[in-house]
């Protein structure tokens, strides 16, 4: 058997254990009070945002200033700030909210079927009167894009099926009807904003698409269109190319009769040059005809005039030899001026006998030679 006493002697032994701390008790108590009061001054100052606020309203923004519920004005850009009991600044942006509507089921007034895609840029007014006047009724539209995209689908529908429905097929679809109906479209869609005080711009129609019925039909249209107007260029080809070859053929027979006409003025021009040169030739030839006829008369004359001289030259000598027959005297005499004359004063005569050779001495022992015939 166990002693108990000896159990109670061992129980009794063992030292008592202490409390374990807890958490709190191990956090500083200052941060305990700091946190503490953070929280405090959060829960005073969302509560005193209803008496106060200050903030930056950017630039495509307008702040609506409330108080009790209230609306008291419209801020523009830039810093608002107010105090009072329950104030508020509520921003509302004024950027532009870009829609685009897809209806592929639209009705023209003959009854074809057309889809269009409308794409434009929705503000929402910065005028005070207009906020003011509107703000409680489409307050959800002023703050929230998506209801203001939804809004704005709905009336981009409704005015896309008032427009295609005004319209022919040919109208809504082709050249510059598509202009007349964006321009349907812009206006149908800016009259039913206006009244929400939202202004639309930038409306453009982007895609028209129509049924494969019709497009087959359009197709077969264009296809003939093509085909006649591809046979009417063909013809207007032909005919250009028979006008062009008809103008070859002209501009042909006109080079050859302007070579013709050329030939024919050359030669006639060679012809009066021809005529030029032989009157130029036919007057050279009266000039020396004229000349040889005027040297002719010359010559007669100048022969008249030696005839003339001939007769009075002998005349003259006939004269003398007149004189001379008579007078043989005189005839004598003059043979012995005319002998006299012809020596010199240098000359030397030697006088022999006849049938005697002259003795002659020169100097170097040069001889004489001269003829002794009679």
């Amino acid at each position: 058997m166990k002693n108990p006493n000896a159990q109670n002697q061992k129980t009794n032994s063992t030292p008592p254990s202490e409390p374990r701390p807890s958490f709190l008790s191990l956090i500083p108590r200052w941060l305990i009070g700091l946190v503490i009061g953070v929280i405090v001054i959060a829960v005073l100052a969302n509560f005193s945002k209803s008496f106060w606020y200050f903030e930056v309203v950017e630039n495509d923004q307008v702040g609506v200033t409330i108080e009790a519920g209230e609306i008291q004005g419209v801020v523009q850009p830039g810093i608002a700030y107010d105090f009072g009991l329950f104030v508020d600044l509520v921003k509302i942006t004024t950027s532009a909210v870009a829609i685009t509507v897809d209806d592929p089921e639209l009705i023209t007034i003959d009854k074809q079927r057309i889809g269009l895609e409308v794409t434009a840029d929705v503000f929402r007014p910065r005028e005070a009167d207009v906020v003011i006047s509107n703000y409680s009724r489409y307050r959800n539209i002023y703050l929230n894009d998506e209801s203001l995209q939804q809004r704005m689908t709905a009336f981009t529908l409704q005015a896309m099926k008032v427009c295609v429905g005004d319209k022919k097929f040919d109208e809504a679809v082709i050249g510059s009807g598509r202009d007349d109906l964006r321009a349907c479209i812009d206006e149908e869609l800016s009259g039913l904003a206006e009244p929400l005080g939202l202004e639309v711009r930038n409306v453009a129609v982007p895609q028209i698409s129509i049924s494969p019925e019709v497009q087959a039909g359009l197709d077969a249209i264009v296809q003939s269109r093509l085909a006649t107007e591809k046979a009417k260029q063909d013809a207007e080809k032909a005919k250009q190319e028979a006008i062009a070859q008809q103008a070859v053929e002209e501009g042909r027979i006109r080079v050859e009769q302007s070579k013709l006409q050329e030939e024919a003025r050359q030669q006639a021009i060679l012809q009066e040059l021809k005529q030029q040169q032989l009157a130029a030739e036919l007057a050279v030839i009266e000039q020396e005809t004229v000349n040889a006829q005027a040297q002719l008369n010359l010559t007669k004359a100048q022969q008249q005039v030696a005839d003339e001289q001939a007769r009075v030259d002998i005349a003259k000598e006939l004269a003398l030899a007149q004189m001379y027959a008579s007078h043989p005297e005189y005839v004598a005499l003059q043979i012995a001026l005319a002998n006299s004359t012809a020596i010199k004063d240098t000359d030397k005569l030697i006088f022999t006998p006849d049938g005697v050779f002259p003795n002659l001495i020169f100097s170097n022992g040069t001889l004489p030679t001269f003829n002794v015939n009679p």
